[in-house]
């Protein structure tokens, strides 16, 4: 059955921002749904809030809503667009809620659309955990014993027939939000309680325990004719009881017998018929005991899922375009494959190869939290790797998470301390369990304290065995070398088990003429000639790379995805590879995330899938150029990842396109970059290095307090804190122990008083393209990334606007910047005052949020740039304006979303939320408005939920800020709110004339009066205002923020903040929520 010709117009549901469980693998989808409708010449709205993506870019839908994805707003479009129907099932659980929520308020109905992809019917079948157990039942299969709770008593009920542990699951939250392990009753008062809060229906499922299970998903497609295919089937290395989005997995499986299989697929089969969805993807989850053999069908995912990214890329078959093209209508057997050109979409994929993920963490960040792994997803991104064998796409994965400790190393350990440690899940559990075998356990005893399968233990084994030989054979062979690489082992670890340079390794291949070649990712293992240039290297015999004749240029993606390092540096990635195909280039891409856009097959003109280390890189490179010319490579879009290769690149005499890396050495170097800003009669906040407690302590005096510390070698600001006092400088001494002349302690003036600016600009050699400047909105020293930012800025006048555009253009032309730069400034003092913080020659993570807020893409202009061109040209091409500088389209509000919920100490109690100069945020959404107040009201709503209108706020504030913030708290009065307040707050407040309820603080004794906890606990409060003094996480500022974090009550911490809050309410009260595409504010 052909394309539905009724549809002329669809609305597509995204994700919203990247969160912890629902990342940017479903941008990917989102941005598939895109390009396929538009391909069909269907008119594509697309509403999403997050502007770090490439999905929100202008080009991918005819009418782009940056807005809040709410059922209101969400109408609003409806009302506007008139949409012929609307496709939820690809922008993750966000968007099936949203959908569901139209549902019932009768959206669909009113504004004469229909939800395709997968219908109401079927989406509560899926997802209502009770009716599908019935479903379960009804074809054959099993669920786990349980019973859905309402509340705690109904939990204490359920236990006595289920017995401990139990699993509890929340009904209708994202990435096992809120769920659990519960050994006994405490950690069930624990783990229901915030189950039932996070559960959107006040629900939660108990369940029988079937920890240390094998788990296993199958991805699975099926069409409006009830043909079914089975795309893929992923195994997780970790047995049940680690959240699948934590566990390390591998396609296809590696344990199931043929029988075993033929169950799993069976019953997928009849469960996604019995289900309803009609059309698209699903994803069914199963448990295995493997005593018996006992299969449980754990649940369903009634649209494309997590794991359809991980499984389209491992196959080379792209559920979402596919899911999307089998909502409009069409069948599999009418849909081509993109690959071999001659099999249809209901071939099933066939591998013949091995693909393994494994999972990038951020506890480093979070350092109270529990660091054991559960139920509750806690990873922020995964690399992937694909090799001829388990052993060879492990290593690769391992080494691809760019992590100190994830790949294999061999020392002896103490065998009865990582004994001990395996029986817990942990980031490093895999690691410890190699050491533990290479340290003399056996698979068996190993086996029995993780019940990780035997098959893959034996295999770690067998990578030990291979270790052993490197390090005790005479010389190194060829054929041992060979040996080695076919199993997985990098240069640097033959280095080190040689006790050797890597180098020298990589010269002893070279002499042995030892390289890898690269294979095609085919769908069909070789049994079709694949057209698609999608490779993975082997150490085989014959290459698979074509030959080509048009010049190419080689673009080094950005990697795991992590806090510090997200999407946005994806979305330039992908930009460049656009503008230079334009330009008339072939494009290259080397990356090893599957989540991502620019790890798509049709992105570039050719993807190699392999690890971003100085050797995978070097031999792609090497294979390139044998197959055709290659101008050069890109490593500025990427993030700090290519960066750190771009110096050894050049090194081996590879050509680096763009800004030189003596240039990004220059703006890195603190000496080299002063000299730069003295010459040009530039300031910087004073600052001094220090190589001892002691010799920190006298800087800091004579600079004076406060003063921003950190180690010398970090990104993401990982490690920094602000010091108030010489008391708070000795505990950062005594904390951060690697301080040695080599890693010595920088130590700046903190301008506490400033106002952080951001900008991004364009340099090409004599032109200054300058983009936007961004004011962050939270006080100084919160992390830009963590910052709300406003553009265009609103505390700065002309002049100095002026004086930042001439210090940008200074420092750009003196670093010698080819491309992006990012330069952080703070405005301090009365006259104002310029100071420069830091400067960065690459492309930034601002660069999607300027580029969505002034309607210039820049990335596609620096990648240019990179190329010879010009600003001059690109200003004729219409790339950049015809004249001036970026211009911002209204105004618009960068908010950071943050990861606390998903971290809990060891006791449960949550994690502090004080925001300071180290990132901890996984993602952010923008408002747009004509107007301050309403844009920052609108990035509120998408971030944390909307600002209140009215109703009562808690404010406590810290003796510094109570005469900055009192204004603010009489703007709250004066809108209509009761202010309740703790003792020293609510004296201040009633000398100023604004009347509020005193509460007694949280330490004070026990009273019949309320506590601020009480207060937010039992929801009487709408918004928390909390200014911690310093960054001390003082007890009862840290009991207000989590509690307020637990409750979803949105809580503000600085004052900057406070004031935006005001404004946002005021505007909220006044003016209506209006929405316009970005292709409507750019005209």
């Amino acid at each position: 059955m052909p394309k539905d010709n009724s549809i002329k117009s669809v609305l597509v549901i995204g994700s919203g921002p990247i969160v912890i469980g629902q990342a940017c693998e479903f941008d990917y989808s989102g941005t598939q749904a895109c390009r396929v409708l538009r391909a069909e010449g269907i008119r594509v709205i697309l509403i999403n809030s997050n502007p770090a993506t490439i999905m929100t870019d202008p080009e991918f839908a005819d009418a782009t809503y940056i807005e809040p994805i709410t059922p209101e707003v969400i109408e609003m479009i409806l009302d506007k667009e008139r949409p012929d129907a609307v496709l939820a099932t690809l922008g993750g659980q966000t968007a099936l809620n949203a959908a569901m929520a139209l549902h019932e308020r009768g959206s669909f109905v009113k504004y004469e659309t229909k939800l395709i992809g997968a219908d109401v019917d079927a989406i509560k079948r899926g997802e209502d955990r009770e009716v599908f157990k019935k479903i379960v039942e009804s074809i054959g299969g099993q669920s786990a014993k349980s019973k859905i709770c309402h509340s705690m008593q109904d939990c204490l009920a359920a236990v006595v027939e289920l017995k401990y542990p139990v699993v509890v699951r929340p009904s209708f939250t994202m990435g096992g939000l809120g769920s659990g392990i519960a050994y006994n009753e405490s950690d069930l008062q624990q783990i229901a309680g915030a189950g039932l809060r996070h559960s959107p229906t006040t629900e939660v499922l108990l369940e029988e325990s079937i920890i240390g299970w094998k788990e296993y998903e199958l991805e699975v497609m099926r069409d409006n004719k009830d043909n079914v295919v089975i795309v893929c089937s992923i195994e997780n290395v970790d047995p049940m009881g680690v959240h699948t989005g934590d566990s390390i997995t591998v396609a296809p499986t590696m344990t199931l017998t043929d029988v075993e299989y033929q169950k799993l697929r069976d019953l997928s089969i009849k469960i996604i018929r019995e289900v309803g969805v009609a059309t698209g993807g699903c994803n069914i989850q199963f448990a295995v005991n493997p005593k018996d053999g006992r299969i449980i069908v754990i649940e369903m995912n009634p649209r494309v899922s997590r794991s359809s990214a991980l499984a389209s890329k491992a196959t080379g078959f792209p559920i979402a375009k596919i899911a999307t093209k089998l909502a409009i209508g069409y069948t599999l057997d009418e849909i081509e494959n993109d690959i071999t050109k001659s099999t249809p979409a209901s071939f099933e994929p066939a591998l013949d190869y091995v693909v393994v993920k494994v999972p990038r963490f951020a506890f480093e960040k979070f350092p109270e939290a529990d660091t054991r792994l559960t139920t509750t997803m806690k990873s922020v991104g995964e690399a992937m790797a694909i090799g001829r064998s388990f052993p060879e796409a492990l290593q690769k994965a391992l080494r691809s998470l760019e992590k100190v400790g994830a790949s294999f190393t061999w020392r002896t350990e103490n065998l009865s301390d990582l004994l001990g440690k395996i029986g817990i899940p942990t980031e490093f559990r895999l690691q410890q369990v190699q050491s533990a075998l290479f340290n003399g356990a056996s698979v068996d005893e190993v086996h029995e304290i993780t019940r990780i399968d035997p098959w893959f233990l034996e295999q770690i084994r067998l990578i030990n065995d291979q270790a052993a030989l490197i390090t005790n054979s005479g010389e190194l062979t060829k054929e041992l070398l060979k040996t080695s690489k076919m199993m997985g082992f990098s240069d640097a670890q033959i280095a080190q088990l040689r006790k050797t340079k890597e180098s020298e390794v990589r010269q002893m291949r070279s002499n042995l003429n030892l390289h890898p070649v690269y294979k095609t990712v085919d769908t069909c293992a070789g049994e079709f000639a694949a057209l698609t240039p999608y490779y993975y290297s082997a150490y085989d015999e014959e290459s698979e790379v074509l030959t080509r004749s048009k010049p190419a240029v080689i673009i080094l993606g950005s990697g795991p995805n992590r806090i510090g390092q997200g999407i946005e540096f994806d979305y330039s990635c992908v930009h460049a590879s656009f503008a230079l195909q334009k330009g008339g280039y072939e494009t290259i891409m080397i990356n090893c995330n599957p989540e991502t856009v620019s790890t798509d097959y049709d992105t570039s003109d050719r993807l190699y899938f392999e690890p971003l280390t100085l050797e995978d890189v070097l031999e792609v490179i090497a294979a390139e150029s044998a197959a055709g010319p290659v101008l050069g490579v890109i490593a500025q879009l990427g993030g700090q990842t290519p960066l750190g290769l771009a110096r050894g690149l050049l090194d081996a005499g590879v050509k680096i396109l763009g800004t030189s890396p003596d240039a990004i050495d220059l703006a890195e170097e603190r000496g080299a970059f002063g000299e730069i800003l003295s010459k040009n009669k530039l300031s910087a906040p004073n600052f001094g290095m220090a190589n001892s407690y002691q010799e920190s302590a006298e800087i800091a005096t004579r600079i004076g307090y406060p003063v921003l510390v950190r180690p010398s070698y970090v990104l993401g600001g990982r490690g920094m804190e602000i010091v108030y006092d010489e008391e708070s400088l000795k505990g950062f001494i005594e904390k951060a122990t690697a301080i040695t002349p080599n890693h010595p302690v920088l130590i700046d003036k903190f301008l506490d008083d400033a106002i952080e600016i951001d900008v991004d600009a364009l340099y090409d050699g004599s032109d200054l393209y300058l983009a936007g400047v961004m004011e962050h909105i939270e006080e100084a020293g919160v992390h830009s990334g963590d910052s709300a930012c406003v553009l265009p800025s609103i505390s700065l006048d002309k002049n100095m606007l002026e004086e930042i555009r001439n210090a940008t253009e200074k420092i750009a032309k003196d670093v010698g910047v080819r491309g992006l730069i990012n330069i952080q400034f703070a405005v301090s003092g009365n006259p104002q005052k310029l100071f420069v913080l830091e400067a960065n020659p690459r492309a930034s993570r601002t660069v999607p949020f300027v580029a969505k807020a002034t309607g210039i893409q820049l990335a596609k202009a620096a990648a240019l740039i990179a190329t010879g061109v010009s600003i001059e040209q690109l200003r004729v091409d219409k790339i950049l304006p015809k004249s001036g500088d970026g211009k911002a389209n209204g105004v618009s509000v960068k908010e950071a979303v943050l990861p606390f919920n998903r971290f809990r100490r060891i006791d449960g109690t949550g994690v502090d939320t004080v925001l300071g100069p180290e990132m901890k945020s996984t993602g952010e959404v923008m408002g747009i408005a004509n107007n301050f107040g309403l844009a920052f009201a609108k990035s509120q709503t998408a971030a944390f939920g909307p600002l209140p209108i009215s109703g009562a706020v808690f404010i406590s504030l810290s003796q510094r800020d109570k005469d900055s913030g009192w204004r603010s708290a009489r703007g709250l009065h004066e809108l209509g709110f009761k202010i309740y307040s703790t003792a020293g707050t609510h004296t201040y407040l009633t000398e100023k004339g604004i009347p509020s309820e005193k509460v007694r603080k949280n330490s004070d004794p026990q009273t019949d009066q309320l506590s601020a906890n009480d207060l937010i606990t039992k929801g009487l409060v709408q918004l928390v205002i909390n200014t911690p003094l310093g960054r001390g996480s003082r007890q009862d500022g840290f009991l207000i923020r989590t509690a307020a974090i637990s409750r979803s009550v949105a809580c503000i911490t600085t004052i900057p903040g406070f004031k935006a809050a005001v404004a946002g309410i005021s505007a909220l009260q006044k003016d209506e929520f209006g929405i316009k595409s970005l292709q409507e504010w750019m005209k």
